[in-house]
């Protein structure tokens, strides 16, 4: 039997011993049985055993290089974005592999334990190959949440900066938290396209929660109101605070001919009536009638 064949031929025989081995070990270890079953941590290893038995047979390489390898490469890639989700840490997915050596090094100590030399060389292949998955499992865990991550960075962004219809012509944009110039760019992308879905004429941006407005905060919005006209859609700020009215004088900030009020109900009101509508208590239209 070649070196390259050794672990090869003990997982063709014992494959079934090591894996009941592997799965105790994992159980013991304190994985958060809460969070995933028994029988999901037995068939994600029966899975996993059964593709590195035929990656070591086809290429036993420490450096996982060969086509043979991919297979492993992509179920790891799926059990880390699977343990992200569940919540599981970076350490406890690569517990995963690394929970794997005890029962490979006893299997192999039984096969090989009167020949120290041969015993010590699959002792150390061995170890490098579960090392570099486990360091392939830690990169795809990190990879995965970082994808994750941003996913919910452009989500949120999206909820943040709803763009709402409140009459025929007229829009609003509520803002809340602070602009920054990749929040502007998500905010003004939102606010033209509904000014074109809606043949909007109005457009009210109202930043009551907004906490703070600078000089930068006050650039983002003039750039915003210059875009939306440009598209043909004149703009009114709501939400000036007696502070971010005291702010804006104090740092110099000329918001031009742009329209401000105080609240986004005033702000209704110029809108409508820039539109040629007025509202009107019932009561009060009963009596002119």
């Amino acid at each position: 039997m070649s070196e390259q064949t050794e672990l090869s031929a003990i997982l063709e025989k014992d494959e079934g011993a090591v894996l009941k081995a592997w799965v105790a070990g994992q159980l013991a270890g304190g994985i958060r049985q809460g969070v995933i079953s028994e029988a999901d941590i037995r068939e994600s290893s029966r899975a996993f055993l059964t593709l590195f038995a035929r990656a070591i047979k086809a290429s036993y390489d420490e450096q996982l290089v060969g086509e043979a390898w991919e297979p492993i490469r992509s179920h790891l890639t799926t059990l880390s974005r699977e343990r992200v989700i569940q919540g599981f840490s970076p350490v406890e997915t690569a517990t995963f592999i690394l929970s794997l050596k005890k029962p490979l090094f006893d299997a192999l100590r039984k096969a090989l334990g009167k020949n120290a030399e041969l015993l010590s060389e699959e002792f150390w292949k061995l170890t490098q190959t579960l090392d570099n998955l486990g360091l392939l499992t830690t990169e795809a865990y990190q990879a995965s949440r970082q994808q994750i991550i941003e996913r919910q960075q452009q989500e949120l962004l999206d909820l943040t900066t709803p763009v709402v219809r409140l009459w025929d012509s007229i829009v609003a944009l509520p803002l809340i938290g602070t602009l920054d110039s990749e929040r502007t760019q998500v905010v003004m992308e939102s606010l033209l396209d509904s000014i074109v879905e809606n043949e909007a004429a109005i457009a009210i941006i109202d930043i009551t929660g907004v906490p703070t407005v600078d000089t930068l905060v006050a650039q983002h919005l003039l750039k915003t109101v210059a875009a939306a006209r440009l598209m043909g859609a004149e703009c009114i700020i709501s939400g000036i605070r007696p502070q971010i009215a005291q702010t804006i004088v104090h740092l110099g900030v000329d918001l031009g001919d742009v329209v401000t009020k105080a609240t986004l109900a005033e702000a209704l009101k110029v809108a409508l009536r820039r539109v040629g509508m007025t509202v009107a208590k019932i009561s009060a239209v009963k009596q002119d009638n």
